[in-house]
């Protein structure tokens, strides 16, 4: 009996290894298959082309011309004729002041002068005939040229009740409303510029020579998507600021249609150099191992990825260009390229021609 249970138990042990042993088989061929087989990615063959180098940055647009138009004399305000937004003329009336007490202050100031114009017309012709004394002509004279600087500021000050633009521009603000008494010198409006608005960079001081006046700039303002403008640099800074290590570049945006506004956050590129007839491949081919430049290259012969060291210059929004490491006619993958090692198989998921991005 004790030998019946002994022989059970080998058979059962041997049946037991065998089911091991197969698995381990397809083990073993499921590997072997994962191996073999073939990555999926797409592919791009480089191009020739010109591609531009960029000093980029941000910039805060603000206003070349800005003011803060106030009351040059004081009064309760009895109309307003503007609003924000308001387009606004050099001299354009904005808002008048309650104006009596000094049309009255005028218009006793000139029946003054008309007096004392007829006191020096008389008494110049009594002076011709020797009637009156040269000391009360000139007295007189004296008073009547007096009178008319004060008819001169009478009429000033009268003018000053009609709160007028200083530029062409904007209304920005408006800060005061009808009824409002406003003294001496309190701001009433705000008028902005907004031609040209200007975008203020600071350059790192390496860049200096790079840039010159008139140089144009391409601003893109996060507020309008899709939208690009064109500017120039109409001035640069001589001095490098010594505690940031960057000098101050001023552009001067165009914008006809006005849709720009002081206070935009814009992006900003300036062209300073370009390369024709370069070897360019797209950006996404390009990994940064370490200082190194890395692409894959599809290898036609037998579909295997083959690792490639590259040397690069420069990079625009869809391209990079390689100085040196390629070959014209060489394919480099662009998707897919995170996992794939030398000698990597690869499947192209494009068809059987490469796609080819076109260069700028």
């Amino acid at each position: 009996m004790i030998l019946k249970k002994y022989f059970m138990l080998i058979i059962l042990v041997a049946v037991m290894m065998t089911g091991f042993i197969g698995c381990g088989a397809n083990a073993s061929a499921d590997v072997k298959k994962t191996e073999t087989e073939a990555i999926p990615v797409e592919a791009s063959a480089i191009v020739r082309g010109e591609i531009s180098a960029f000093i980029t940055g941000t910039a805060s647009l603000e206003a070349e011309e800005e003011a803060r138009v106030v009351a040059k004399v004081a009064g309760v305000v009895k109309r307003i004729f503007v609003e924000e937004g308001t387009f606004v003329k050099t001299g354009q009336v904005m808002a008048q002041l309650d104006d009596d007490k000094l049309s009255l202050d005028l218009a006793e100031a000139e029946a003054r002068l008309k007096q004392l114009e007829n006191d020096a017309r008389r008494n110049r012709e009594l002076f011709e005939k020797k009637i009156v004394s040269q000391e009360v002509f000139e007295r007189t004279q004296s008073e009547y040229e007096m009178q008319k600087t004060k008819v001169g500021q009478a009429r000033l000050f009268k003018d000053y009740a009609s709160i007028r633009a200083p530029f062409d521009g904007i209304v920005a603000e408006r800060m005061i409303k009808v009824g409002n008494m406003v003294p001496v010198n309190e701001p009433c409006f705000r008028v902005t510029d907004f031609d040209p608005l200007l975008a203020v960079l600071h350059v790192p001081e390496k860049d200096l020579a790079k840039l010159k006046k008139d140089q144009d700039a391409t601003i893109e303002p996060d507020a309008i998507q899709g939208n690009t403008f064109t500017g120039k640099i109409i001035r640069i800074s001589p001095v490098v600021n010594s505690n940031s290590g960057t000098f101050k570049v001023t552009i001067a945006v165009s914008d006809k249609e006005r849709k720009l506004k002081p206070g935009m956050f814009a992006r900003v590129r300036i062209q300073f150099d370009k390369h024709t007839d370069s070897v360019l491949v797209p950006k996404d081919a390009v990994l940064t191992e370490g200082s190194e430049s890395v692409v894959f290259i599809v290898n036609k012969t037998d579909k295997t990825a083959r690792r490639q060291i590259i040397e690069t210059g420069y990079i625009d929004s869809n391209h990079m260009e390689v100085t040196s490491g390629l070959n014209q006619g060489d394919t480099v993958i662009t998707t897919g390229i995170g996992g794939l090692k030398d000698g990597s198989k690869v499947e192209i998921l494009t068809g059987s021609k490469p796609k080819q991005v076109p260069a700028n």
